[in-house]
């Protein structure tokens, strides 16, 4: 079984929330090569740890980036999606992400070729987000020493499908498994 908008769509800004928001740009950026931006607010008291970012890829290839404000992250991410240097840039964002804003760095990701990654607070995405992705932990029944399961619910895409997934990330294999609903 496969997730239809994932690998998140080259050339676009998609976005993702909730608890497991982080470790699903970790896992997309495992699914591609070079280097990722990741850019946040200086004043965050939670960081990005580069070993953590480890089990998923190699985190000499993460290049983190702390911005005075939102409108620093905002700015500093469309320079580099426009740049294309890097093939992922991720922003965590802290407030709501206009439409303007939201259509600038569609804009600078297509010029740039590059894929962007809006990790949002609920409920403070833009209309013009690819897709939207709400991620959470969950509970599980089988537990496996080197995986979390995780629930994927894509709220929004404007390529259509629309759906929930439980997912595993598999650190022995650097793969991403869709996992078979259990029955009851």
């Amino acid at each position: 079984m496969e997730l239809p908008a994932f690998p998140l769509r080259r050339k676009r800004v998609h976005e993702a929330y909730g608890a497991g928001a982080t470790g699903f740009a970790a896992v997309v950026c495992a699914g591609l090569q070079g280097p990722v931006i990741w850019i946040t607010e200086g004043w965050k008291s939670e960081r990005l740890y580069p070993v953590g970012f480890g089990a998923f890829a190699d985190p000499s290839r993460l290049l983190v980036a702390e911005a005075q404000g939102p409108d620093d992250v905002l700015a500093v991410g469309e320079e580099a999606l426009r740049d294309g240097a890097a093939p992922m840039v991720v922003m965590e964002i802290t407030q709501t992400l206009g439409l303007t804003a939201g259509r600038r760095l569609q804009l600078a990701a297509e010029t740039g070729r590059t894929t962007g990654l809006c990790l949002i607070p609920e409920g403070m995405g833009s209309n013009a987000a690819e897709t939207r992705w709400h991620c959470i932990p969950k509970a599980d029944p089988t537990p496996l020493a080197d995986s979390t399961l995780m629930r994927w619910e894509l709220k929004k895409n404007k390529q259509g499908t629309l759906g929930a997934w439980d997912v595993r990330w598999q650190h022995t294999t650097g793969r991403l498994a869709v996992v078979s609903a259990s029955r009851e």
